[in-house]
């Protein structure tokens, strides 16, 4: 059996009981065997991006979320949608990444959780592309109306959702393992 890959949790959402901490949790049990989530305790603590601050001394806050990402062997994206957009906890964290490269052929699975979504899941599939994050077409998923499947105890209460998450924890395992081989370090 393939070793167990460490994957960091992003949830776009700051609310302690949130949907998305719930599809985060729903991920974590069903992609246990393959990997292990840590996940990132609070992205409304990091600094407002200011490219000042953007050096290689960048804020400590921003220099340990910069440190976990490169620990990792994938980063697991969960957000809603607020106002047809990007939560702005989560676009501040990803502008902090934008210099430094963290995320530059880093494995990414994107699940936009909402109502409707389709503008926030648009916008940060932008970002992530031009940051050069590796996001599959399996490896992300839009969940509209998002709160009807899955209950509070992040147990996926809607069949065709629990397929398309199976499948998209194959895809992004799949992406986290053939990393080595399509993109290797040179020494």
């Amino acid at each position: 059996m393939p070793e167990r890959k460490k994957v960091l949790a992003l949830c776009g959402s700051t609310r302690s009981k949130s949907t998305n901490l719930n599809f985060i949790e729903a991920v974590a049990a069903l992609g246990n065997q393959s990997f292990e989530i840590n996940m990132y305790p609070s992205l409304a603590a990091l600094p407002h991006f200011n490219p000042d601050l953007d050096t290689d001394t960048p804020p400590s806050e921003v220099a340990e979320f910069r440190r976990l990402i490169v620990e990792s062997d994938g980063v697991l994206i969960c957000t809603p949608e607020y106002a047809l957009g990007v939560p702005g906890s989560l676009k501040n964290a990803l502008d902090w990444l934008v210099s430094s490269c963290e995320l530059s052929h880093k494995p990414v699975a994107l699940i936009t959780a909402a109502t409707s979504g389709a503008k926030a899941h648009e916008s940060l599939l932008g970002t992530l592309q031009m940051i050069e994050a590796e996001v599959g077409e399996k490896s992300q998923l839009l969940i509209s109306f998002a709160k009807t499947k899955i209950n509070y105890s992040s147990e996926i209460t809607d069949k065709i959702t629990l397929a398309a998450i199976e499948e998209l924890i194959e895809a992004f395992t799949f992406s986290m393992h053939s990393k080595v081989l399509s993109h290797p370090t040179t020494e």
